[in-house]
Parts: structure tokens; sequence; C-alpha cells
């Protein structure tokens, strides 16, 4: 990976290819999770202690059949040893149940693939009746082995006493001096043992990454897969290419999401959101009929039924927008509420307020919040009418029914049903000349 970072720890829509394989793990109730690290792994450890695992310290990397033999002595014999990797992040649940299922069987359950290009994986050997008989590394192979297309992935179940006893059994007599994990297939068709395989649904299960290429790859197998769940759920996407879901995403009927659209952490839309080009929602809860103008930014907020968001609005952490609420173009909030009804519609900022129903903020009105050190709030009743360019110097409160001015520096409370303004009285002076600059 080139990186000062553990290649495990690199992420897949923004979660580490090691969280993936442990999420998989846990998604089949597993009685227990064995993380078998080596080398940066206290990098790795300390990055995701978290997680509810048994941590195995390999302290040399001898192979894989080395690591499995490292976890052994926190497993019972009682147990059926699920293998996987913390590289490869996007084996479904679902082909993890076929395979144990398939181990359940006959003790031993082997997820294989088939590839056009099999290059660089271990070959699935079958004997004449089609048999698993071993696998054969790559740099081991003859080129009539070369020749076979279905390939080891590396994932496994096996009655945990039997792998045990074949564990123990390992030699690392093969061109890389390693205790191949593969070996164990061998000796257990030697046994009598029925090897079951498992294919995956996709190839995109069984990939790994080594280099950021691969990482980009997985990536965009990840953000498919999202796509076309979204779509399945009743989504429209616009370009299902140009989406990104780095985390949950939940929707309600009838939603629309626009090109190059991200969604990070945990979002959901309700019923009949409009999301349009180029937006990001971060940890975000939009109520129904919502919708969002494009290039609009809207993080950790709450947005109500029928409220309108945009273009070029922000909406930074604490927002809550109640329903029919609207947000225009180039205005920021920021831990606040906008009441019922009520509108910013250009050009301003509103930081640490509380806004009553049915409020209309003039283009260019500023929330005064902070004097350096401090934030201070600003209230406003319901019905009020701020006339733009005004400024609210918090903490402050603006009563209901009152109307400031265009052009006020309020600084005291604005009384109830009543006009506030703050100007100074203009003046004109005739036969006034501006200065010129001197000719040289």
């Amino acid at each position: 990976m080139k990186s000062t970072m553990p290649k495990v720890l690199h992420t897949v829509g923004d979660r580490s290819m090691l969280e993936h394989s442990y999420d998989s793990a846990k998604a089949l109730n597993a009685d227990a999770i064995h993380i078998v690290y080596g080398h940066g792994g206290e990098q790795v450890q300390s990055a995701l202690s978290h997680l509810d695992a048994n941590w195995v310290l390999q302290q040399q990397q001898n192979g894989t059949g080395h690591a499995v033999e490292v976890a052994m002595p926190s497993i019972d014999d009682e147990s059926m040893v699920l293998v996987l990797y913390g590289d490869v992040p996007l084996v479904r649940v679902e082909t993890l149940k076929k395979l144990v299922n398939s181990a359940m069987e006959s003790g031993f359950g082997l997820l294989t693939a088939h590839l056009d290009n099999p290059t660089g994986y271990g070959r699935i050997i079958r004997n004449a009746s089609g048999a698993v008989e071993r696998i054969v590394e790559q740099k081991d192979g003859t080129a009539e082995q070369h020749k076979v297309n279905e390939v080891n992935t590396g994932m496994l179940a096996v009655d945990s006493h039997k792998l045990r006893l074949w564990i123990d059994a390992l030699d690392s007599d093969n061109a890389q001096g390693e205790f191949y994990l593969t070996d164990v297939i061998a000796m257990a068709a030697n046994e009598g043992v029925v090897i079951n395989t498992v294919n995956p649904s996709s190839i995109d299960e069984t990939l790994g990454a080594n280099n950021r290429v691969q990482l980009a790859e997985l990536e965009r197998y990840l953000q498919q897969r999202k796509a076309t769940q979204l779509m399945l759920d009743g989504v429209t996407l616009r370009d299902p290419a140009r989406i990104d879901i780095r985390g949950e995403l939940t929707t309600g009927l009838d939603v629309t999401i626009d090109i190059n659209c991200l969604f990070e952490g945990n979002n959901k839309l309700g019923s009949g959101v409009k999301v349009a080009a180029n937006c990001t929602l971060i940890n975000s809860t939009i109520g129904d009929n919502v919708t969002i103008e494009p290039n609009s930014i809207i993080e950790n907020s709450t947005i109500g039924n029928n409220a309108v968001i945009g273009p070029f609005a922000r909406l930074r952490p604490g927002t809550v927008l109640d329903q029919d609420a609207k947000v225009g173009n180039f205005v920021e909030v920021k831990n606040s509420t906008i009441g019922a009804g009520s509108k910013v519609s250009h050009l301003s900022y509103i930081g640490d307020t509380a806004m009553g129903k049915r409020v209309n903020i003039g283009a260019g009105t500023i929330t005064c919040n902070y004097d350096g050190v401090n934030k201070h709030q600003t209230t406003i009743g319901d019905d009020v009418f701020i006339g733009s360019d005004s400024q609210l110097i918090a903490p402050v409160t603006v009563e209901e029914g009152a109307t400031i001015g265009a052009g006020t520096t309020l600084s005291h409370t604005a009384p109830k049903n009543s006009l506030t303004l703050s100007r100074v009285r203009q003046k004109s002076v005739a036969g006034w000349h501006r200065p010129k600059k001197r000719q040289s």
C-alpha cells in the first residue's frame, strides 16, 4: 500500500477492510471472533480496540497455516471454525452461511471461485469423480495445473477438532517456505473427508487489496452493490455510477437522488424526498417530501416534512428545520431551530438561534453569536419579519410579531408587534466632488 498505516486499516465505504470482515462474522452470531495480527498489529489493535474480539499475536509471519495455528489454543474442540481474511472485505453474509452449512454436512466447507484469469491463485485439484483432492499454489503448480480456472479464495469452514490435528501436521516444504493452510485440504481428502465447495454470487466477494488501485476497485464494487440495493428498494438514481454511500442510508418510498451525491455516516430519507446534484449528507434525518436543491451540505441535522433546502445551503451540526421551513441559497445555519413555515432565503448566517414559526429573514442577515470567547443565543418569536442586511447581536430577543427594519444593528430586545430599526440619518452634500489623482 506504500503507507504508514497497516493494510487492513485502509477503508472501503469509509470502514476499514478488517471491520468489514469482522461485521460479516458478527452477523453470523459467532460464539467468538479471533483476530490474528502480526506486522503493524499494535496499530491495528489500537485503532479497532472497540471490536468484541480476541486479539491473537502472530510473532513471526510464517504463512496462513501458522496464523490459524496461533489462534487454535483459544478455540475448543466442539466448534466450527470459519477462516476469513482482513483484506477481503466484500464477502456476503449469505455466502458465508452457505459455507458454514456445507461444513456442517461433511465437516469441511471450502469457498472457491472460477476465474477467466486465475494467475496467482491456488488451483483446486479434483479427482476423476470431481471430488476435491488438494490445492496447488501458483508457484508450486505444473503447466497443466495452471490451466485449471477454479481457484481457492482462502475462506473455509471446518470442524475444529480435525483442524487442530491437520494444523499440527503441516510442514513448510514448499516454494515459499511457509506453512500453508491450504495443505489441510489434501490431508482431509486423504482421510476420506468430503470437501464441500461453495461459490460466491459474484467475484467481488473474493477480492482483496494489495495496492491503492485494487482498493479503489473494491470501493467501486461496494458502491455498485449499495446503489443496486437502493434501486431494488424503490429509489430512483439518475446515475447509479455516481453516488457514494460511506455508511448506511435508509429511504422511504419514491425517493429521487441525482448525480454526484455523497452520504456519510447514518442517514435517513423519508418518502418523496428529492436530492439534487452534488449534495452531501452526513448523519442526518430528512422528513417526507423534502426538496434538497443542488450543492447543499447537511450535517448532523434534522429536517421536517416539506422543507426546502438550497441551492448552495450549508446546515451545520445541531440544525433543526421544522415542517415547511425553507433555507435558501448561500445560507449557513448552525446549532439552530428554524420553526415551521419560517424562511431564510438568501445570503444569511443563523447560528445558536431559536426561531419561531412563520418568520421571514431578509437577505444578508447575520446572527452575531460569537464574542471571541463564548457563543450566545438569539431568540426570535413567531411571525417576525427581519429586513435585509440586519445584524442581531446576541444575546438578544426579537419578540413575536416584531418587524426589524432593513440595515438594523439590533443589540437590545425588539418588542412584539413593533417596528424596530437603527439607522444613521441620511443626508446629501450638494456640490461635493470626489478626490482625483494628481496627473503626473
